[in-house]
């Protein structure tokens, strides 16, 4: 069996990361790459109907051999995300991490501080793959693939084990909400599903975060400072006033769990005009409609203040929470479960605060809540994996599948 690093390391060293604004789906090509590299893996492997589309989809199933058993599917992304620069990743292997500080990078002097990222004392003694300090690792979503691809290359190499048909699909332009877009379901074959997408080892998420994007545009007056008085109006400060009126301790830095926020995404502007993007996310439906409702009061409330048309504020949802689509499948949650105590993990459910394939997939008939993969810090300098999660975690998906076979034989 391929040794998960060895594979793990080959994915990460290509460029994939997806870009914001592109019309063309997959919006990079270095997507194709890897997916090309996927598809030789998985045709390797014996995996049928292998399939590379235009859009970049890569479908494939590895068929079953236990007649009556129902077939289970696992999705994960192909693209990292753009947050920094995801180009000539240099992964640094630390063998038996001792529990302390990581220097990443000895020229900048960036460090994975055990202070700041206190999580890591888990690992003590483990291996850990992490950054230079100059980009981002990739194990987001790269660590899932590794060990969707470990599970099928066990059920190949051991043709005796009883399991149902097992369909994978690898998905382009996650990071930038389009993995979907062109999702074929009836050909990716399973009518239930997981996503392996994030979070360390044991995580377990059926629900995640309501979320719309809000752009308001705030129009000023620009006349020289000089005669100002009076009828210059400030575009920028009148943004600063609309970002004051929130709630100082309903942002992502300040929120965790099942707590809503606000998050200001991007800010630019002139005296004559500036425009906000907020995220804006909440697990209650009845919530996420009262903070779309605050954001326009305030808005109508500047209207008040400094003229009609001085704001205007637009939404768009984004998604919702799967929790509605899934929980009438719950067992996929239980099966999961039980997959991790087989392997020795005790699961925990954990609230999604951001979003998966699986969520869009879900509200289409795919229900699909989400894994681990043992990643932590993902989209900065400061990602790291553990070598023993992905094999664990590898371990856990063979068990999976393994469960479902036992259903179909009881």
């Amino acid at each position: 069996m391929k040794q998960p690093l060895t594979r793990f390391l080959s994915y990460v060293a290509l460029d994939t990361q997806s870009q914001p604004g592109q019309e063309q789906v997959p919006s990079t090509p270095g997507q194709f790459t890897l997916a090309r590299l996927l598809c030789q893996e998985l045709t390797d492997l014996g995996a049928q109907g292998v399939e590379l589309t235009d859009h970049c989809h890569v479908y494939a199933t590895l068929p079953g051999n236990l007649p009556g058993a129902e077939a289970v599917g696992f999705i994960a992304h192909l693209d990292t995300s753009p947050a920094i620069s995801g180009r000539d990743i240099r992964p640094r292997v630390v063998e038996d991490y001792d529990g302390g500080d990581i220097l990443l990078n000895p020229e900048t002097g960036c460090t994975l501080s055990a202070k700041e990222f206190p999580e890591l004392a888990r690992y003590k003694g483990q291996r850990l793959v992490v950054t230079d300090g100059s980009t981002l690792l990739g194990s987001d979503d790269k660590a899932g693939i590794t060990e969707i691809m470990g599970m099928l290359e066990h059920y190949s190499e051991h043709p005796e084990l009883p399991h149902g048909d097992i369909c994978v699909a690898f998905t382009p332009d996650e990071e930038i909400g389009r993995g979907t877009d062109f999702f074929d379901i009836p050909r990716f074959g399973a009518k239930l599903a997981y996503t392996v997408d994030g979070a360390d080892l044991g995580k377990i998420s059926f629900e995640n975060l309501n979320s719309a994007e809000a752009r308001i545009t705030v129009t000023g007056v620009s006349i020289h400072p000089g005669r100002g008085k009076n009828r210059l109006k400030n575009a920028i400060l009148m943004a600063i006033q609309l970002q004051n009126m929130l709630p100082p301790a309903e942002t992502p830095s300040h929120t965790e769990g099942y707590e809503g926020f606000y998050h200001l995404t991007d800010f630019t502007g002139t005296v004559d005009k500036a425009e906000l993007t907020y995220r804006v996310s909440d697990f209650d439906r009845e919530g996420f409609q009262g903070r779309k409702d605050r954001l326009a009061a305030i808005c109508d409330y500047l209207n008040g203040v400094h003229g009609p048309g001085s704001f205007a504020v637009s939404f768009r949802d984004v998604m919702h929470n799967m929790r509605e689509a899934v929980e009438p499948h719950y067992h996929l949650v239980e099966h999961a479960m039980a997959a991790m105590r087989d392997v020795g993990v005790e699961p925990e459910l954990m609230p999604c605060r951001g979003g998966t394939d699986g969520v869009r997939l879900s509200f289409l008939g795919l229900p699909c809540p989400n894994l681990n993969t043992g990643s932590h810090n993902c989209h900065g300098r400061y990602e790291c994996v553990p070598v023993e999660s992905i094999e664990r975690i590898t371990e856990m998906l063979i068990a999976l599948v393994a469960r479902f076979a036992k259903g179909a034989e009881a």
